[in-house]
Formats: C-alpha cells, sequence, structure tokens
C-alpha cells in the first residue's frame, strides 16, 4: 500500500485463509510461515467450557436468523448488526462484532468468520465460502442450522449416555472413601478393644481403611498431578491419537462412537458435495472437522489415493475402520452420479443407530449400575456388620 514493510500474526484455520485475507486486505505477501500459535495452559479448555466457549446451539441459532434475513433481503452488514444485539451470550456478541468489523473493512464473510475457529469450523467457513460463489447463501445457512442441530442433536444423547454412569460411580466411590476415611476407623478401635475374631474380608477392609487415612492425601496428589499430565498429554497431536484410539476400541461405548464418528463423515462430505465443494477439498475438510485422529488419518489417506485417480469407495475399502456397508453404498452413489444422496442416507442411517444404541445403553446401564454399586456397597457394610454382631452377641 504504502510501500511499508509489516509483520504480524492472525488467528486462522489455515495458510490458504490467511493468504486469501492478507490479499484481501491489498497486502503483498513477502513470507507467510505457519507458527501453530501460543499453547494454552491445560486448564484453559475446562475454563473455556464452563462459560467462554460458543455453544454449538448458539451457532444453529445464529445459521438459522442469518438465513431468515438473508431470505428477507437485509444486506450482511446491517444482519450482523442486528444479530450482535440479538446474540445469547456476551462471547458470541464480540465474535459477531469482530466479524462485523472485518467486513465492513473489505473482507468476505467467509473469511471474516475463519478469523474464530473456535467457533465456526473448518466445514463451516467452507460451505459459506461455497455459497457466497454460488449467491446461495440463504439456502447454506439454513442448511448450516440444520447441520448444527443435528450434531448438538447426537453429541448431546451420546453426552448423555456417559455422564449417568460417570454421576453414580463418582457418588458411589465418594460414600466407599467416606465409610473408609470415617466410619471404618471407629470400628477398628472398638474391635482392637475386644478379642472377638476378625473375618478375612472385615480385614482387607480395615487394611484399606488403614491406607487411606495414612497415605490418602499422597494418593489424591498423585492423583491430581496424573489427570493434569494426561490433560497435557492428549493436547499433543500423539496423545490424541492414542485417545481416540482407545476411545474406539472402549468395550460397548466403541461401537457407539465409531457410528456417531461414521455418521459424521457422511454427513459432512455430503453437504460438502451438495454444495458444490470439489471431491478432494470435501475430503480433506472432512477430515479437519471429524475430531478422531483415527479417521482423521483414513480420510487424508483417501483424499491421496482419489488424488491419485482412485475412486473414494476403493480408496475407503482398504481401511478396517470404514465397513463395508459404507465402501459400497459409496460405490454405488459414485456409480450412479449420486454420491451426494447415497451419503446423506447413510448419515440418517448411523445417526439412527447412534439414537438406537444411545436408548438401549442408558435402559441396560441403569439396572447394572444399581446391582454392581449396590453389591458393593452391600459387601462393605456386611463386613463391618457381621463382626460387630459377633462381638455384641460375645457380651
Amino acid at each position: 500500500m504504502d510501500g511499508e514493510a509489516r509483520e504480524g500474526t492472525m488467528d486462522v484455520v489455515n495458510k490458504d485463509l490467511a493468504i486469501d485475507i492478507l490479499k484481501k486486505s491489498n497486502l503483498i505477501i513477502v513470507s507467510l510461515e505457519e507458527i501453530g500459535g501460543e499453547k494454552k495452559p491445560w486448564y484453559q479448555d475446562i475454563l473455556m467450557g464452563v462459560g467462554g466457549r460458543v455453544k454449538v446451539k448458539e451457532v444453529a441459532v445464529f445459521s438459522r436468523q442469518i438465513a431468515t434475513l438473508f431470505d428477507a433481503k437485509v444486506p450482511v452488514v446491517r444482519a450482523l448488526k442486528t444479530l450482535i444485539a440479538e446474540a445469547q451470550s456476551r462471547t458470541l456478541q464480540d465474535v459477531l462484532s469482530e466479524v462485523l468489523d472485518d467486513v465492513s473493512g473489505g473482507l468476505s464473510l467467509s473469511l471474516a468468520l475463519s478469523k474464530h475457529p473456535n467457533v465456526f469450523s473448518y466445514f463451516y467457513v467452507n460451505m459459506v465460502k461455497s455459497a457466497e460463489e454460488s449467491g446461495k447463501l440463504q439456502e447454506i445457512f439454513n442448511y448450516l442450522a440444520d447441520y448444527e442441530e443435528r450434531t448438538y442433536d447426537i453429541t448431546s444423547k451420546i453426552r448423555s449416555a456417559l455422564i449417568y454412569p460417570a454421576f453414580v460411580t463418582a457418588t458411589f466411590t465418594a460414600v466407599i472413601v467416606l465409610m473408609l476415611v470415617v466410619v471404618v476407623p471407629k470400628m477398628i478401635d472398638i474391635f482392637r478393644e475386644s478379642n472377638v475374631p476378625i473375618p478375612f474380608y472385615t480385614q482387607v477392609v480395615f487394611g484399606a481403611a488403614f491406607f487411606l487415612k495414612k497415605y490418602g492425601v499422597l494418593l489424591l496428589i498423585l492423583l491430581l498431578g496424573a489427570v493434569v499430565a494426561a490433560f497435557q498429554y492428549i493436547r499433543t497431536s500423539s496423545g490424541k491419537e492414542v485417545l481416540d484410539t482407545l476411545i474406539l476400541r472402549l468395550p460397548i461405548f466403541g461401537e457407539l462412537f465409531r457410528k456417531f464418528y461414521l455418521s459424521r463423515f457422511a454427513d459432512t462430505l455430503s453437504s460438502l458435495i451438495n454444495s458444490g465443494v470439489p471431491i478432494i477439498r470435501s475430503l480433506q475438510v472432512t477430515a479437519a472437522v471429524i475430531d478422531n485422529k483415527v479417521y482423521e488419518t483414513v480420510i487424508l489417506d483417501a483424499a491421496k489415493a482419489v488424488k491419485s485417480g482412485n475412486t473414494i469407495g476403493f480408496a475407503l475399502e482398504q481401511y478396517p475402520e470404514i465397513p463395508p456397508l459404507l465402501t459400497q453404498m459409496v460405490r454405488v452413489g459414485e456409480e450412479s452420479g449420486r454420491l451426494d444422496f447415497i451419503l446423506d442416507s447413510l448419515a440418517r442411517f448411523y445417526k439412527r443407530d447412534v439414537d438406537n444404541m444411545v436408548a438401549g445403553l442408558v435402559s441396560l446401564i441403569e439396572p447394572v449400575l444399581i446391582v454392581f454399586l449396590g453389591g458393593g456397597v452391600g459387601l462393605l457394610v456386611t463386613s463391618i456388620l457381621m463382626p460387630l454382631y459377633s462381638l455384641t452377641s460375645a457380651f
């Protein structure tokens, strides 16, 4: 612009979008490096989840509202001003205000959204970019609202299925620890003053209580340290890959997560192809938003195979993570020229499977937990009451 050399950093999802933004700002790029960004503290993701992160439901509402405004022929700047006032959270208001500033400064809506990857995913940005090129902003934003609502629906169901057993197990553990730390030590003092023989299983309980009393604080410190270390590790690429692999191998729940990721894969790829995004680009975007390192690797490898001249069906069937049903249906879609329709059908099929599995798991987990945890508490109480009964009988 004025011949002056400038340097700086920007937060975008990839280098291509950074180039687009700089060109739109009439800047000549001399050098551009990807630095990966400053690493956040391990606890920041937790704090963001508590109150600072824009929720999927909010993005869905925003998408529906802006689609309605575009349908009414409201200009993008005016639409954004309206939605800032209607935003459900201060965080979303701040994000939309920055988007408004960028759009008012000459950036396209997709480029402005791309500067906020924690709110608008790579998939979302590419869909908006496709809509800008085709002139179908209203249709695409309506579709994005549907997509975000489907994502929220399926993830909330899986979360509900996991929260209940986790809560019950945590409560059970707290009760057991409380009994071992508070109740059992008093019983130990009583039995020490008597000559009543103590059964083996009661001695085990007394030993556990003694261990917790002596080493409980150290155990808690070690546990907290392990949790912090685990959070740090899973934020690395290798840690995320290990975690995602373990998730897919979990008994029962592994199958649930596999179907969830297959549903997301089919739904995302169908949406991108239907919006006119080239197939290789569609696969790359799908890999970026799948949120599982195992499936991300599979999809990126498939994109390379397609780039080399193979079909998607052939590329995917080389991997055990992709079931034969999906690859066969994809082959049919490619041969018939209706791949987007076939993928949409597969997405709905796997979503129904997830819904059915969640419903079945919830109905199965409750009685199993009651029997298992009730048995554990009963065993602990019995191990205390039986020798106590013997003690009272001796007098």
